[in-house]
């Protein structure tokens, strides 16, 4: 996609993006969304990937070269496109950009304006800096993985949500965005410190309040946790599964009216004593019919209920189709750009191309001259 045709918020914006996994590239993509023109500077011998590259959604909506940043002429060009973009995102271990001389005094040496992402797990120092992890680790630390699943067993892991996307890439591409607002009031830029340990305890700032006010009650035991049976999933009679939230006194009462718990006399909620014997109640009832059968009578309800979809569910559910929150793309179905601008809306996404595959465009669109490409190309710095 050529840069004139970029719309949505971010777009005039550059961003280079230095090849990564999971949150770095979702920070790409959530800014690409939004127009900014990022280039992805990848390998070029990248590591074998489990899928082919247009699998790969969170790729999507940029470009690619493909540099040696060990040479001094794949370093050098680094350093050129830096120079000449609005923010740079990086998920190395601390110290490897420095090492290949693209770390932050450099860089902003090269372009004051530069916000600089930086991308890490344990953050650019502390103890842990230099040890490597993964979300489940990240996420144990901050005190996030204690604190989901039931009361009578282990903890469970929420996918690589808490850690890489929602601690780790959305907090850095909302820095960078902070990073980017200041830097045009001041004229400067800076050093964005995002690491998933930081990003995935302020997720948990709600919780650490209950813990403050003494009302946190540990892994599976409140009413966010699973505990309470008026919130909570409920197995159907085909074997699939709804959810019920009714948290409010009002949608309680709905709740049971709509499965005829009200007629029958049921224990008082407010006595967390009583929840075990209420959830059984309501687990015998949502029994009794299919997840469709209970959709089609609660689901224009007074009582906070949504059946539990699948992936290829939720992109067909006549909601999400209504308000386009799944786009197809080259055939594939995947979430839109979120959020929504009046003024600014994103475009539809492109497929993310495979490393290096359009470089020569790439290098166009961030100004280089034909005759410095056709160099660049012979010389063997671009593939």
């Amino acid at each position: 996609m050529a840069a004139a045709a970029r719309q949505g918020p971010l777009a005039g914006l550059r961003v280079v993006e230095m090849a990564g996994l999971a949150p770095g590239p979702f920070a790409a993509m959530m800014l690409a969304d939004m127009g900014a023109e990022v280039l992805r500077i990848d390998r070029p011998d990248p590591a074998p990937r489990a899928m082919p590259q247009q699998f790969w959604f969170t790729d999507r909506n940029r470009r690619s070269i493909a540099l040696d940043l060990k040479s001094n002429d794949g370093a050098a060009l680094a350093r050129q496109l830096i120079g000449r973009a609005d923010a740079l995102i990086e998920g190395f271990r601390p110290g490897v950009m420095e090492r290949l001389g693209l770390g932050p005094d450099a860089c902003l040496a090269l372009n004051p304006r530069l916000v600089y992402g930086r991308m890490t797990g344990w953050g650019q120092e502390g103890p842990l800096a230099q040890a490597p992890g993964h979300d489940i680790n990240y996420i144990a630390l901050a005190g996030v993985l204690d604190a989901i699943g039931p009361a009578d067993g282990p903890p469970v892991v929420p996918l690589n949500l808490v850690g890489d996307f929602g601690g780790g890439g959305t907090y850095l591409a909302f820095g960078i965005a902070c990073g980017l607002i200041e830097a045009a009031r001041s004229g400067r830029g800076q050093v964005i410190d995002a690491a998933m340990v930081d990003g995935a305890a302020s997720l948990m700032t709600y919780f650490y309040s209950y813990m403050a006010g003494g009302k946190w009650q540990g892994r599976g035991r409140g009413t966010l946790g699973g505990a309470a049976p008026h919130y909570g999933v409920y197995e159907t009679k085909d074997g699939k599964y709804v959810s019920v939230g009714s948290a409010e006194p009002k949608f309680y009462a709905e709740l049971l009216r709509a499965t005829g718990l009200d007629r029958d006399g049921v224990p008082d909620r407010t006595d967390p004593a009583n929840w075990p014997a209420l959830r059984e109640r309501l687990a015998a009832v949502f029994r009794t019919r299919t997840r469709d059968e209970w959709n089609a009578l609660l689901a224009s309800s007074e009582i906070c209920f949504a059946p539990v979809l699948d992936l290829r569910e939720a992109a067909a559910h006549p909601h999400n189709v209504a308000r386009r929150t799944f786009v197809e793309v080259d055939g594939h179905v995947q979430p839109a750009p979120a959020p929504r601008f009046s003024r600014t809306p994103s475009a539809i996404p492109h497929a993310g191309v495979a490393p290096g595959v359009d470089a020569r465009a790439a290098l166009e669109g961030w100004g280089l001259a034909t005759g410095e490409i056709d160099a660049l190309v012979a010389r063997g710095v671009v593939a």
